[in-house]
């Protein structure tokens, strides 16, 4: 059996709260985005079209604010696709799938955690149609909460979606602990007294995290 051994990593006054993309998950490839290109029907030259609506309606689908179908209907209009319900179900799964990776690293960290009794919780800018994953996929059971700014019309890096997590967790600022790959997503958690860490290795977390715990 291959494996490494684990080292629980005890930090009983914290909770650790984790986002979930590109930090307990990988960035969709290289493939997964020629994939998603080619479903569309996308040509080379209009990738640059697609991408560039793909981002910019993203924030109000992780607010909550934009529905999934207009989100893609928007993608659309900006690239002159004509998708039938049918093609955008087949769109919007690539597109979904691509986010499912998980950084092997990064969940050994989460399991050590858990082993040596640290309370987890997950905040993520996503969409709804992630939360059913983010609460009952394999990580699912490791999280005592799981907030999703899709559901609750709240994005990071407002003050108030930390300020929510912190009440369904019943801590104070002082006592979370938050993970997360953008400066600016840890800079608003830290402005209430957070504890923040940028993300860029798994390595680097678990250096952290055991340094806090020493």
């Amino acid at each position: 059996m291959n494996g490494t051994a684990s080292t629980p990593i005890r930090l009983p006054d914290r909770v650790v709260v984790f986002d979930y993309g590109e930090v307990i998950s990988f960035s969709p490839t290289a493939e997964n985005r020629r994939e998603l290109l080619e479903i569309a029907g996308i040509s080379e030259a209009g990738a640059e079209a697609f991408w560039s609506a793909y981002e910019a309606g993203r924030r109000a689908l992780d607010e909550g604010t934009l529905p999934i179908a207009d989100y893609w209907a928007g993608i659309a209009a900006a690239t002159g696709a004509d998708w039938s319900p049918a093609e955008l179900h087949s769109i919007w799964a690539i597109d979904f799938v691509g986010w499912l990776s998980i950084n092997p690293g990064t969940a050994a960290v989460l399991e050590d955690l858990a082993a040596g009794g640290t309370r987890l919780a997950l905040l993520s800018n996503a969409g709804r149609d992630f939360s059913s994953y983010f609460r009952n996929g394999s990580l699912g059971p490791l999280f005592e909460q799981v907030v999703v700014s899709g559901e609750i019309l709240l994005v990071k890096p407002d003050a108030a979606i930390y300020s929510h997590t912190l009440d369904l967790l019943g801590i104070t600022a002082d006592q979370m602990v938050f993970i997360d790959n953008k400066a600016e997503n840890i800079a608003g958690a830290e402005a209430l007294g957070i504890t923040g860490h940028v993300f860029t290795s798994a390595e680097g977390l678990r250096s952290f995290l055991e340094e806090l715990a020493a």
